[in-house]
């Protein structure tokens, strides 16, 4: 087996940073962090997210590209495991939701031909939670754009990701997709939930890992 790469996805204010910082410190993962703050369109994708949602998703993806592609230098160098904060098929998932079908479409035919031979994950951890629990955490971390997020747009969002996650299933059986209830565990406060999840990811791994 190739050296584990897995991704933790999730809609916003689920904690899929903040879990992939305790993988990367528990089993010693090199950690690759989605670039948000950086994107110079949010600001205004969140006022007008007609306008700007293109410039937006593109950045996106650009960046996400690079930051996978890059996997394929650890593995080579034979390095650390990678984990990373996201799965780039979020791309779709919002640009979906945001973009003009003529825009879409120019859109997904880029999104194929850059993905077409990234680095394939070995697991995907979905973290998913009530639409209360996400604008409560979302509240909490105070990031300015995020403040212009509305209720209905959240709501969508969570739709979106539970039929996006049950796609991907379909279409890739033999990637496990590890779900976690963010209701139901609260790994950033009680130890016991996150050495349960950290168990049931790390039971995962060594799962495929004889499958192979």
């Amino acid at each position: 087996m190739t050296l584990p790469f897995v991704t933790v996805e999730g809609p916003i204010g689920v904690g899929k940073t903040s879990l992939s910082n305790e993988i990367a410190s528990t089993f010693n993962y090199h950690l690759l962090k989605e670039i948000v703050d950086e994107n110079p369109f949010l600001n205004k994708f969140y006022e007008n997210i007609e306008e700007w949602s293109f410039q937006t998703e593109m950045f996106f993806l650009c960046n996400r590209y690079k930051q996978l592609t890059d996997i394929k230098k650890y593995r080579a160098l034979n390095e650390a495991p990678v984990v990373a904060d996201y799965h780039v098929f979020k791309n779709l998932i919002f640009a979906k939701r945001t973009l003009a079908k003529s825009e879409y479409d120019k859109y997904e035919e880029i999104y194929q031909i850059l993905t077409k031979d990234m680095p394939v994950p070995n697991a995907v951890v979905y973290l998913y939670a009530s639409v209360d629990t996400l604008m409560e955490r979302i509240a909490m971390r105070g990031r300015e754009f995020e403040k212009m997020i509305s209720r209905d747009y959240m709501e969508q969002l969570v739709a979106d990701y539970h039929a996006f996650t049950e796609q991907f299933e379909k279409m890739h059986p033999e990637i496990p997709v590890i779900r976690f209830n963010g209701d139901q565990l609260d790994f950033v406060k009680n130890p016991n939930d996150l050495k349960y999840i950290l168990k049931t990811i790390e039971d995962t791994l060594q799962q495929r890992s004889l499958q192979q």
